[in-house]
């Protein structure tokens, strides 16, 4: 190759790696988010996590990304991290239910019923709807329900 040409060859070769990482209209483009999903789906907890940062890097606002985070960080047993990013998740969006029921069961576990209880009735309050949160629903709404009686035991004696 003449020199010329091997200019021309390596800026088109550099042109393409550029827009295969950062064009967001290249169809090859990976789509973290759904990457992590599907990790998530067969238990790849650790490599979930990684392309949920990466997907965070590429909408540092997105709560929905945050969420998920804090999904994997409670699957991995990382409940501390967990927790902080549903605080982080609930400060973007106070509405978000799924942050109010991921944090109230960590809360349970910490033992802080009362925390738990003021995030549970926050999902109730605006929970998702349909067939596949029906169970989380039912599940809040159970253990709620175990709370306040517990509640009430304890201020019987």
């Amino acid at each position: 190759m003449r020199c010329g040409t091997l200019e021309v060859y390596l800026g088109n070769a550099l042109m393409s790696l550029w827009k295969k990482l950062f064009d967001s209209s290249d169809k090859n483009r990976v789509d973290y988010y759904e990457e992590g999903l599907q990790l998530m789906g067969v238990g790849k907890y650790h490599e979930a996590l990684t392309s949920f940062r990466l997907a965070l890097r590429e909408s540092p606002h997105d709560a929905t990304v945050l969420q998920q985070i804090a999904i994997t960080y409670t699957r991995i047993g990382m409940t501390d991290e967990a927790i902080k990013t549903y605080r982080a998740v609930l400060e973007k969006d106070p509405g978000a239910s799924g942050a109010h029921y991921g944090i109230a069961f960590l809360m349970l576990k910490a033992g802080k019923p009362t925390d738990a209880m003021g995030h549970l009735r926050s999902f109730w309050n605006n929970h998702p709807s349909g067939p596949e949160a029906q169970r989380h629903i039912t599940h809040a709404r159970e253990t709620l329900a175990q709370l306040a009686s517990d509640v009430r035991s304890s201020e019987a004696l």
